[in-house]
């Protein structure tokens, strides 16, 4: 018999899927990350069968259990406490261990709190990165972070409520003030979006206590997402600009060039001499200036 990968609801009841209940009522088995939660999601739906626990802890050795009984011709259906098994929830070791004794491994598709915040994050979804659940220590935050910092994927991943701060502080400091938003209880009755840059929504926490799930969505590397500085880009001098550019995102002047000169549709030669006439201005004015000479900006790569 194959082996079923059923989701549940992360939240909204409704949200289970007709095929999910009749394969739950037709499973011999059904494997529960808790079997007293799940047991509350059968007993609502009229669902009677049997369940086992299936949980980190006891993954291994449960796998093996599980995968015999399939072989013995049992139907067993595997389910987290809420969403997709095998999304930050256990699925994996029971799905290779079926594969490998050559069982069919059938998917039963339904909610999941990845995909549902970021379609609604307001974030690019032609490519994504699950990041999964952040670390818990700062070092180790950091260097996932920073392992991930140049890909241009929008990135996704869960946090819990008590070091959501902290982390979209991290997530400033490395990614730059990027646009992102904040999922939290999807689906249920106090679902919530927070949508704007990392510090806008950091901003936004210190008003309300953050609780409930969290799912955080971050926009990618790519020019479009940052933001120059805090009080709006057209008050700030290009030069600033494209320093906090280099800074944020950890690229040369070139680069940083390239992408003020593609928001401002011009190339970036005349994107240079625009910074230096600016500048020339400040200076005429008696404001400090960085002098630009015009063979620098001569210097500047062709498009």
């Amino acid at each position: 018999m194959p082996l079923f990968l059923v989701a549940t609801p992360i939240g909204n009841l409704e949200d289970i899927t007709l095929r999910a209940l009749r394969v739950l009522k037709e499973a011999d088995l059904i494997a529960c990350e808790d079997t007293r939660h799940s047991r509350r999601l059968l007993d609502h739906f009229g669902i009677s069968n049997r369940t086992i626990s299936y949980h980190d802890h006891n993954e291994r050795e449960r796998a093996a259990e599980l995968t015999e009984r399939l072989l013995r011709g049992e139907n067993i259906a595997v389910i987290s406490d809420a969403g997709m098994p095998g999304i930050s929830d256990p699925a994996y070791r029971i799905v290779t261990a079926a594969i490998e004794r050559g069982i069919s491994v059938v998917p039963v598709p339904g909610a999941t709190a990845l995909i549902s915040g970021l379609v609604a994050s307001g974030l690019p979804t032609d490519a994504f990165l699950f990041l999964g659940f952040i670390p818990a220590k700062r070092q180790a935050r950091r260097e996932k972070f920073e392992s991930v910092r140049e890909r241009r994927e929008t990135l996704v991943a869960y946090e819990a409520p008590h070091r959501l701060r902290e982390t979209l502080i991290e997530a400033r400091e490395v990614f730059g003030d990027r646009r992102a938003a904040l999922a939290r209880e999807l689906t249920k009755l106090h679902e919530q979006f927070m949508r704007g840059r990392l510090s806008e929504i950091c901003a936004e926490l210190e008003r309300a206590e953050p609780r409930g799930e969290m799912t955080l969505v971050i926009a990618g590397n790519s020019g479009d997402n940052f933001a120059i500085a805090p009080s709006g880009e057209e008050n700030v001098p290009l030069r600033e600009q494209l320093t906090h550019l280099m800074m944020m995102q950890r690229i040369s002047r070139n680069d940083a060039l390239k992408q003020l000169a593609k928001r401002r549709g011009m190339t970036k030669r005349d994107l240079y001499r625009l910074m230096l006439a600016e500048e020339q201005n400040d200076e005429a004015n008696g404001d400090e200036a960085t002098e630009i000479s015009e063979a620098e900006a001569g210097s500047i790569e062709p498009e």
